[in-house]
């Protein structure tokens, strides 16, 4: 089962319906996406942070959550000042490091990281089941929500299906290493998997219809209308637009 360590608590943050949550992580991200200022992509990471802090969530937790982006900016850090063309700050044994290319990789990593916040404040701080239910309020297509439920449940059973076939394949001598026929082995495993997963989804579709499924899945959690809900959505909206104002002003100038 995927872990949900964020999704319980007592915060600001935790109270809010899943609905205002997802609509304001949509506006602020894409906001934070299509901005092209520093100074601006700087404030995005002060409001991310302020969120953050908001939820209340634990900071070494929340820095554990940026290793795999970390790869990725990595490699913008290598890449990009030696081909983005602009003016040149250092030269080493033919290598040109321009200051445009590593304006840029700032930027890349101002906004990444302030996404990545934005939506472990807003996004993770919420079980996978009330996400489904807010995706379900915002009219998001019912086989989608579907999808992401369904997902959610039975990813930890597929792997344990895959463990077990491997353990079996080990159990009769195959030991893996980078030769064709492991790699034969693991197209056989990977395609007995996707059987047996089709296999158990339509048992599980059949017990759903036996136990009087209707397309529509049904919570108990109840949101009621909240004066704090909208105030936060205002919020968040406000300063994105404000922003968005800002930067094209700040480009006319």
């Amino acid at each position: 089962m995927v872990e949900e360590n964020f999704a319980y608590g007592r915060s600001f943050i935790h109270k809010l319906d899943p609905k205002i949550r997802i609509i304001a992580s949509i506006v602020l991200s894409f906001a934070t996406a299509l901005c092209d200022n520093l100074y601006l992509a700087m404030i995005y990471s002060f409001i991310s942070i302020f969120l953050i802090l908001m939820a209340g969530l634990n900071t070494i937790d929340v820095v554990k959550r940026l290793k795999p982006l970390f790869w990725f900016l990595l490699m913008i850090w290598i890449i990009l000042p030696l081909t983005f063309e602009g003016d040149i700050l250092y030269r080493f044994y033919g290598f040109k490091i321009t200051g445009q290319g590593v304006v840029l990789c700032i930027k890349i990593t101002i906004k990444s990281i302030s996404i990545l916040f934005l939506f472990t404040a807003l996004i993770a701080t919420m079980t996978v089941a009330s996400l489904g239910n807010g995706l379900h309020r915002i009219h998001v297509p019912d086989k989608m929500v579907f999808l992401v439920l369904m997902t959610y449940r039975y990813i930890s059973v597929i792997e344990q299906e895959y463990k077990r076939l491997l353990r079996a394949a080990k159990f009769r001598g195959f030991n893996p290493g980078t030769n064709l026929h492991s790699y034969k082995t693991f197209a056989y495993l990977a395609g007995m998997l996707f059987v047996r997963a089709s296999l158990r989804a339509q048992r599980v579709h059949q017990a759903m219809l036996c136990r009087g499924f209707n397309q529509k899945f049904h919570t108990l959690d109840d949101y009621p209308p909240n004066r704090l809900n909208s105030i936060f959505l205002m919020g968040i909206c406000g300063a994105s637009a404000s922003l968005v104002i800002l930067e094209m002003i700040w480009v006319e100038i």
